[in-house]
């Protein structure tokens, strides 16, 4: 086997993830192994792409936003388009991500103040179970 594929096992290994996972992207057209019977080898050019498609993910991108993106790779523009539309995307996933942040700070603070009430509500209920004994 050459040093440019590896097996199913080594990517595993390599970019901790499981069986499954390296099949199911390969069954959404993300990954192309070379097929020897039941032996998938993956090139170099699949190691790229897992890496790629692993940051997205990370990034909350979908698997078809993924896919269109890596598509894009051989328009023949030297990627212009995909680095682009990349960068388009990427921006959008950020301010999702921000406004998500900002609401979630926004619950995290109301949470904190009703914490603060149920804290003062059951102070005043305790003192007043004491004032009556």
């Amino acid at each position: 086997m050459s040093e440019e594929q590896m097996t199913i096992r080594e990517m595993c290994d390599a970019y901790d993830v499981t069986p499954r996972t390296l099949r199911f992207y390969e069954s959404k057209e993300l990954l192309f192994p070379i097929r020897e019977g039941q032996k998938r080898l993956f090139t170099k050019r699949d190691r790229a792409r897992l890496k790629l498609i692993l940051r997205g993910k990370r990034f909350g991108f979908s698997l078809e936003e993924i896919r269109q993106l890596l598509d894009l790779y051989d328009m023949g523009d030297q990627q212009a388009t995909q680095l682009q539309r990349t960068y388009d995307v990427a921006r959008q996933r950020l301010q999702d991500m921000e406004e998500q942040r900002d609401e979630l700070n926004e619950a995290i603070d109301d949470l904190r103040e009703q914490l603060k009430w149920g804290e003062q509500i059951i102070a005043d209920f305790e003192n007043d179970l004491k004032a009556a004994q």
